[in-house]
C-alpha cells in the first residue's frame, strides 16, 4: 500500500462519515427483517480463530450515482470494492446493540462486472477482552431495489484463508488482554482475491445463518441486535517512521525510514533493525516487501525498552524502561506479527488490528534468496478528533505538556475510550468521565462521549450498577464507577445543549441509586456493599486492591462521599429535567448522608475526616470528597484543604 493510497483511504473514509449523514437510515430499514442474511464459510468453526475471505460479483448497466449498503461483521471486516479498500467496522458494541456501518459504494463502481470483497476475522480464544462475539459472521443489505443484487445470502462465495494462524504476544508479566499478533505463510496466501479477474468458481457457497434482525424486531432466528453506527469512522492518514536507532548486520540506504528507500537482505543471513517513531502512536503497520523465498519477517511493537534488571532471573518479570528516548542496553519486549516470503515480488502486509508502539523492530533471516524490503511506514489510526481549543501560557514547557497531553488523550480513543491503547484497550468508567471532559474542553465533538455514556448504560446488571467498564467479554463489577456514571451524565447536561438525551439516561440512573439503596443503613451510611469497590490503587495503610479502608461494621467513609456526590448531582438532573418526586427523594437521600458523615467521620481533635468509624485512618481521598460535597464549607474547608496537603501522620 503505497503512501498516496494511504491518503485516498483517509479521503474516502472522510467522505464516507458525511455522506452517511446524508443517508439517514429509513423506518422501513430499522422496521422489519432485512432480506440480508447473516453468513459464514461451510464447515468451519464459527467460535474459534479464524480469518475469512467473501465476494460478490455483479453487473451493472451504468455507473450508478449512489450505491448505500449496511455493513456488519463479528469480529470484524475490512470492506473491499473492485479491489479498493472503502470501510472497516463494526464498531465495538454488544449482541443486543450490534453496530453496522452505512456506505456508498458508488465512487467504486464501474459498468459491467464489479465485485465486493470483505475481509473477515474472529480472534476466537485470543480475542480482545473489549470484544463481544456471537459467533463468526458476515452481513450487507442493500438500501434500495436497485442495491439489493448484493444482499449476503447463498449466492456469496467464501473461503478460509489458511495462511493466517494467531500469534499470542510474549510479554512481561502484566494484564495484556488487547488481543493477538498475527502470523501469515504467504505461500498459502491468494493475492489478486480482491480484485474482479479473480476465479472464485471453486470457492465454496455461503452458509446462511440467520436473517439481519434490527433492534426490536421479531425474529425466529437468534443473535445480533443491529443498530446503526453513531459515530464516525477512524482516521486513516500515513505516516512514517523516524529515525533508525540501531542496526545489526546490515548497511541501510540514506533517509530511512524517514522517506521511501529500499533494501535488500541478502540470503542467509540474519538482520535486526530498531526504528523509533518519536512518540507513542496507533497505527497500522505497513510492510512491502519482494523475493526472498521462505524468508522469516517479525515485526515488534513496543511502548519502550525495558532495562535488563540484574537481580531478576526471568525477563518477564522486568518492570522498569527508565528513560523511554534511551535504547542501549536494553531489551526490547513487545507484541509481534511474523510473515513468510513466498517469493514473489510486492507482497504486502498490513494488520488486521492497529498497533500501539513508539519503536518498531524489524528482524529479518533469509533462506537461499535475497529479500527486498520495499518500503515499511505505519498508517495513523483514532477517533477523529480535531484540536479546536487554543492555550497559550507564554511558557514552553506549559504549551508542551498539553500539546504531550492532547496527544495521549488522542491516543487512548478509538471507537471507544480507552484506558490504555497497547494492554487494555478497555472503556473504564473511572477513565473515561475524564477522557470525556478532555474532549468537550479540547474539540466539542460529543459523540464518542454520548458512545461512551449510552454502552454504558447498557452493560448495566438487573440489579441495577453498571459493570465497570464496557463493552467487555468478562464482567466487572466496581459499584463506585456507577456513581461516576451518573457524573459522566452530569456532566453532559452542563456542557451540552442535549436535555432529550439526558432524559433518556434518567431511568438508568434511577437504577444505580436503587442498587446503592438496598445497601445503606438506616441513617443513610452504606454496609457491606458487594463486589469491587475500587477508588484508587493506594498502597498505604487500611487499603487493599485499592479499595479505600473498610470499618469494623463494613462504612466506609470513601463509599458514603461518592454515593453523597451522586445524590447531589442526581437531584439537580431530577429538578430540571426528571419528576419532582424523585428530585425531592435524592435531595432527602443527601442530607441525610450529609448528617450521617458528619457525625461518623469527622475528628475533631485531628480535624479530619476518617477514612471509618474507628478514626484512625486519614486520607486526601476522604477529606476532598467533604470538600467536594459540601460536607464542609467556609473556613473550614479552606483550612482543610491546607491540612490535607501537609498532614502526612
Amino acid at each position: 500500500m503505497s503512501s498516496w493510497k494511504c491518503l485516498k483511504i483517509f479521503i474516502f473514509l472522510f467522505f464516507i462519515f458525511f455522506s452517511s449523514i446524508s443517508h439517514s437510515q429509513t423506518s422501513k430499514l430499522l422496521s422489519k427483517r432485512w432480506e440480508a442474511w447473516w453468513i459464514c464459510v461451510p464447515r468451519q468453526p464459527v467460535h474459534d480463530y479464524g480469518v475469512y475471505q467473501f465476494r460478490k460479483t455483479f453487473t451493472l448497466a451504468t455507473k450508478p450515482a449512489s450505491f448505500v449498503v449496511h455493513v456488519s461483521a463479528d469480529n470484524r471486516y475490512k470492506l473491499f470494492v473492485n479491489g479498493q479498500f472503502v470501510s472497516l467496522g463494526p464498531a465495538r458494541g454488544d449482541v443486543f446493540h450490534w453496530n453496522f456501518e452505512t456506505v456508498d459504494l458508488a465512487a467504486y463502481l464501474q459498468p459491467g462486472k464489479n465485485v465486493i470483497a470483505a475481509v473477515v476475522w474472529n480472534y476466537g480464544e485470543y480475542r480482545p477482552e473489549a470484544q463481544i462475539s456471537y459467533q463468526t459472521g458476515f452481513i450487507m443489505q442493500g438500501d434500495g431495489e436497485n442495491q439489493k443484487v448484493i444482499n449476503t445470502d447463498k449466492t456469496w462465495k467464501c473461503r478460509r484463508d489458511s495462511s493466517y494462524t494467531a500469534k499470542e504476544p510474549a510479554l512481561i508479566y502484566s494484564y495484556y488482554v488487547a488481543g493477538p499478533g498475527e502470523a501469515i505463510n504467504y505461500n498459502l496466501a491468494l493475492k489478486e482475491w480482491k480484485n474482479i479477474a479473480f476465479d472464485d468458481a471453486s470457492w465454496p457457497s455461503a452458509t446462511q445463518i440467520t436473517e439481519g434482525l434490527p433492534k426490536g424486531v421479531f425474529g425466529y432466528g437468534l443473535g445480533w441486535m443491529l443498530v446503526p453506527r453513531t459515530i464516525p469512522q477512524m482516521d486513516l492518514k500515513p505516516q512514517r517512521l523516524q529515525k533508525v536507532r540501531k542496526v545489526e548486520n546490515i548497511q541501510l540506504p540514506q533517509g530511512f525510514p524517514e522517506q521511501k528507500q529500499s533494501f535488500t537482505v541478502p540470503a542467509n543471513r540474519a538482520i535486526s533493525i530498531l526504528l523509533d517513531q518519536g512518540s507513542l502512536t496507533d497505527a497500522y503497520p505497513v510492510v512491502q516487501f519482494s523475493k526472498g523465498k521462505n524468508a522469516a519477517i517479525t515485526l515488534g511493537y513496543a511502548e519502550g525498552l525495558y532495562v535488563e534488571e540484574s537481580n531478576q532471573e526471568n525477563w518477564r518479570t522486568f518492570h522498569q524502561k527508565g528513560n523511554r528516548n534511551e535504547v542501549e542496553g536494553k531489551r526490547f519486549i513487545g507484541v509481534k506479527d511474523s510473515l513468510i516470503s513466498d517469493g514473489t515480488d510486492l507482497q504486502e502486509f498490513t494488520s488486521l488490528w492497529w498497533r500501539t508502539y513508539r519503536y518498531v523492530q524489524l528482524q529479518v533471516q533469509t533462506k537461499d534468496e535475497a529479500l527486498v524490503i520495499n518500503d515499511l511506514y505505519g498508517v495513523l489510526t483514532g477517533y477523529p478528533f480535531s484540536m479546536n481549543a487554543r492555550f497559550d501560557a507564554g511558557k514552553d514547557t506549559l504549551n508542551k505538556i498539553l500539546e504531550i497531553g492532547w496527544r495521549t488523550a488522542r491516543s487512548c480513543a478509538m471507537e471507544t475510550y480507552m484506558d490504555c491503547p497497547y494492554y487494555e484497550q478497555l472503556q473504564y468508567v473511572g477513565d473515561t468521565r475524564i477522557q470525556c471532559l478532555v474532549s468537550l474542553y479540547n474539540s466539542g465533538d460529543d459523540r464518542l462521549m454520548r458512545n461512551a455514556i449510552t454502552l454504558l448504560d447498557n452493560s448495566r446488571m438487573a440489579e441495577g450498577a453498571t459493570l465497570s467498564r464496557y463493552p467487555t467479554a468478562n464482567a466487572q463489577e466496581i459499584p463506585p464507577f456507577s456513581l461516576w456514571w451518573i457524573g459522566m451524565l452530569h456532566d453532559y447536561w452542563m456542557y451540552r445543549n442535549d436535555q432529550a438525551f439526558v432524559k433518556d439516561n434518567l431511568p438508568g440512573m434511577r437504577q444505580v441509586l436503587w442498587f446503592f439503596n438496598k445497601y445503606q443503613q438506616v441513617d443513610g451510611s452504606l454496609k457491606n456493599l458487594p463486589y469491587w469497590n475500587f477508588t484508587d490503587w493506594c498502597e498505604t495503610k487500611g487499603w487493599n486492591d485499592g479499595v479505600a479502608p473498610i470499618g469494623k461494621d463494613g462504612s466506609s467513609a470513601v463509599l458514603d462521599l461518592q454515593l453523597l456526590w451522586a445524590y447531589q448531582l442526581a437531584a439537580e438532573m431530577e429538578k430540571y429535567l426528571g419528576t419532582r418526586e424523585h428530585a425531592q427523594q435524592y435531595e432527602a437521600a443527601a442530607a441525610k448522608l450529609k448528617t450521617t458523615i458528619r457525625y461518623r467521620y469527622w475528628d475533631g481533635k485531628r480535624m479530619l475526616f476518617a477514612d471509618t468509624p474507628e478514626k484512625d485512618l486519614f486520607s486526601q481521598h476522604t477529606n476532598s470528597l467533604a470538600i467536594l460535597t459540601g460536607v464542609t464549607s467556609g473556613t473550614e474547608a479552606s483550612a482543610l484543604a491546607k491540612k490535607i496537603i501537609h498532614d502526612t501522620v
